[in-house]
């Protein structure tokens, strides 16, 4: 009687849902979850103390690990890279060149997922109940009947460096550990779904697509940046003294132009 009454409910309850969504795989979402955490552990730390010094990157104690997936040890150590140049240190491939060594580890690197259901879960325990008495008729599995439903995963990323002198060994700067983390939510109401937020999308999606609100996704969103953002695009480029020289005989140039153009100032008479 009660396996007919909830399903005589869900029935009933059926017009009510305006759509359905599922998300079938997740492997995209926990690789954008795990490189996002290591972009913004690495981002938050400052090389600039070893600016404008010969640096040379040590990654020997950043490995690849079976099962992490695609975000693995290149990823980090081209980001440390990235990072370091960005801080006017100079990189070297050899160790022998450099005045400092930096020291890389990784700590943490993973994600981790919830589920939270509003609603009756999905359950076979009456079936499988019925199943055991021979004379008593089959009962079907009682389906998921959720009027809200939240999936959500979290990546994390604990990253440290240090750097020492290369002759004396002598230690001159420690980051600490830069622990970062992300997020990406899924949720579904009356069905439809899946509505998506969190740190790796830009808004809120609907089933991987942005949902605009008309008036407000065109204004423009202008946020303060450090000199050189992690994130950002940014060129490089520090003039040649060929180029240094081309510019002043230019400034003299259009200096003596101007000069010549003024009128000559009338002595007055005596």
């Amino acid at each position: 009687m009660t396996v007919r009454l909830l399903v005589s409910l869900a029935l009933l309850a059926s017009p009510l849902f305006i759509g359905c969504g599922t998300t079938n795989t997740r492997t995209a979402t926990e690789q954008l979850l795990v490189s996002d955490a290591v972009d913004h552990s690495i981002s938050r730390i400052d090389f600039r103390v070893l600016q404008g010094k010969k640096v040379y990157l040590n990654a020997d104690y950043i490995r690849n690990i079976k099962g992490i997936g695609f975000v693995n040890a290149d990823y980090i150590i081209s980001s440390l890279r990235q990072q370091i140049a960005a801080a006017d240190c100079l990189l070297q491939e050899r160790k022998e060149e450099a005045e400092f060594i930096v020291e890389a580890r990784v700590g943490t690197l993973g994600t981790d997922g919830h589920e939270f259901t509003l609603g009756i879960p999905q359950s076979d325990a009456l079936s499988k109940a019925a199943a055991l008495v021979p004379s008593a008729p089959p009962v079907p599995a009682i389906p998921e009947i959720s009027f809200a439903k939240r999936n959500g995963q979290t990546g994390a990323a604990k990253i440290a460096v240090f750097a020492y002198h290369r002759e004396t060994r002598q230690p001159v700067w420690q980051s600490g550990t830069s622990i970062a983390r992300s997020d990406s939510n899924d949720t579904w109401l009356l069905g439809a779904g899946p509505f998506q937020r969190g740190s790796i999308y830009k808004g809120t999606h609907f089933a991987g697509s942005k949902i605009r609100v008309p008036l407000l996704s065109s204004r423009d969103q202008t946020a303060e940046h450090p000199p050189t953002p992690y994130f950002d695009e940014a060129h490089f480029h520090s003039p040649t003294p060929e180029e240094k020289r081309s510019e002043v005989e230019l400034a003299n140039f259009e200096e003596s132009a101007d000069n010549d153009e003024k009128p000559a100032t009338p002595k007055p008479n005596k």
